[in-house]
């Protein structure tokens, strides 16, 4: 049993690496890296907004284990992908709408540079909400954009 464990754990290795070099792994890596900038400048001047970043962080991360370890097609009751598509349309307004407040709040530099980054963190999730899906995420034939 032993022998067997020691054979499948490169192929499960490179199951899981192999999702961090696809687009949609790209993406959510950047995601997380781009939370904790946010976290690092959100605790630097006020830490009452950190609490976003910080669960924003922890979602992309568990979307990034799920996608990575092939478990969401192990656990096929919950559609993945509309997950992922609406936790990144919730994480865009909540982002615009912290940055929009810390940017009309009087600061100092790091509350400036945090409002921007989140600003550019809603954007991105814009963007990553509405082209990362794939062939995943059937759109109907009546959307326009």
């Amino acid at each position: 049993m032993a022998d067997s464990e020691r054979l499948s754990a490169p192929g499960c290795w490179a199951a899981c690496t192999n999702f961090s070099r696809t687009r949609k792994g790209i993406l959510l890596f950047a995601e997380i890296i781009l939370c904790l900038v946010i976290l690092i400048c959100f605790s630097a001047s006020t830490p009452g907004y950190s609490s976003l970043s910080v669960v924003e962080m922890i979602l992309a991360a568990i979307f990034f284990v799920v996608y990575m370890c092939d478990l969401h097609t192990k656990i096929p009751f919950i559609n993945w992908p509309w997950s992922d598509f609406f936790r990144t349309l919730i994480a865009a307004i909540l982002y615009l709408i912290t940055s929009i407040v810390v940017l009309v709040e009087r600061g100092n530099h790091s509350k400036i540079v945090a409002g921007v980054k989140a600003m550019g963190a809603a954007l991105k999730h814009r963007v990553k909400g509405l082209r990362s899906q794939g062939p995943f995420l059937p759109l109907p034939a009546e959307i326009v954009w």
